[in-house]
């Protein structure tokens, strides 16, 4: 094996968990990807005999390029049309990473990665190498150059800014599957009050369009205003077929770990609604419909092609 070789497989081999760091910092799966290149080129122009740790070097590079990222993004943000969210990632896509203990489960989830806007790039970065890799705040606090106590003050400040006294439910494929066919049965029947009775009271409803697809542009709260907004939404119109360009089709499937509804019209994936499902009913909706966020998903879907829809008709 050349030399070239085996500096490629040495980073290949941490690739995916590379990502899955980026994929939860910066809520993009298309920027996660670019930071993950971006280290690549750093570690193949590097001096490796002064690397001692392959691993704590290429976390360190990757971090501090998401930190330049998450800086400007905040500017970028200001001038986004609408409302931002995170992109969606279907179950089994490397990029989400570890699932094996409720905290690496929910740091992915759609609900707590638009929480996480709410922190500072370095609340952020702590947060996410401490709840769901592991990392100690000694390793944390050399990739970020601060000292140990300093670490663990940005950490709790990360969690007081994430605490919620809502629990998300555990979701698997059949229960997923299940909470998206009564979502679509009662979005569709033309009636708000099957709707209102599987949101909770307190629900949030956010739609992302980017400015290039038609969407709300401020958040719905309540059940009953998620519910005209939905009834709305779903009611059967040629013009609506116009603007879609067909009549949609609708699959169940597990996004970011939770149930979610995919969107497809002529076989082109054209929305994802993500359900934060909860104890006290549907919490949240995340409706993505930029399509320059749903590339990914639809790269993927198209791949384990072909599917059944769900058996409803719009």
């Amino acid at each position: 094996m050349s030399l070239c070789t085996y500096e490629i497989d040495q980073f290949e081999s941490f690739r995916g968990r590379l990502e899955a760091i980026a994929y939860r910092l910066l809520g993009s799966a298309g920027d996660a990807e670019d930071a993950v290149q971006d280290t690549y080129l750093r570690w193949h122009a590097a001096d490796r005999e002064r690397i001692e740790t392959p691993e704590a070097w290429l976390t360190k590079v990757l971090t501090n390029l998401c930190l330049n990222q998450l800086t400007s993004a905040r500017a970028r943000r200001e001038t986004y049309v609408g409302q931002w969210l995170p992109e969606p990632v279907l179950d089994g896509d490397r990029m989400l990473g570890p699932a094996d203990t409720f905290e690496q489960r929910e740091s992915v989830s759609m609900a707590m990665l638009t929480l996480m806007e709410r922190l500072t790039p370095n609340e952020r970065v702590v947060y996410v190498l401490r709840e769901a890799f592991g990392y100690a705040h000694r390793e944390i606090a050399e990739i970020l150059d601060l000292t140990e106590s300093n670490c663990q003050q940005v950490y709790r400040r990360a969690r007081q800014h994430l605490a919620v006294e809502r629990s998300r439910t555990e979701i698997d494929v059949v229960a997923a599957r299940k909470i998206v066919e009564e979502f679509l049965a009662a979005a569709l029947s033309g009636d708000t009050k099957p709707l209102i009775k599987l949101l909770a009271d307190d629900a949030v409803s956010v739609a992302d369009g980017g400015g290039k697809v038609v969407a709300r542009r401020k958040p719905v709260i309540g059940a009953m205003g998620i519910a005209q907004y939905l009834r709305g939404m779903f009611q059967r119109s040629d013009a609506k077929r116009a603007l879609v360009g067909g009549d949609p089709v609708f699959h169940a499937v597990v996004v970011n770990g939770g149930p979610a509804v995919l969107v497809e019209v002529g076989e082109q994936v054209v929305g994802v609604l993500c359900l934060e499902a909860t104890p006290d009913g549907v919490a949240s909706i995340h409706i993505q419909v930029n399509p320059d966020k749903l590339q990914r998903v639809a790269r993927q879907w198209a791949a384990a092609g072909p599917h059944r829809p769900l058996p409803v008709s719009w």
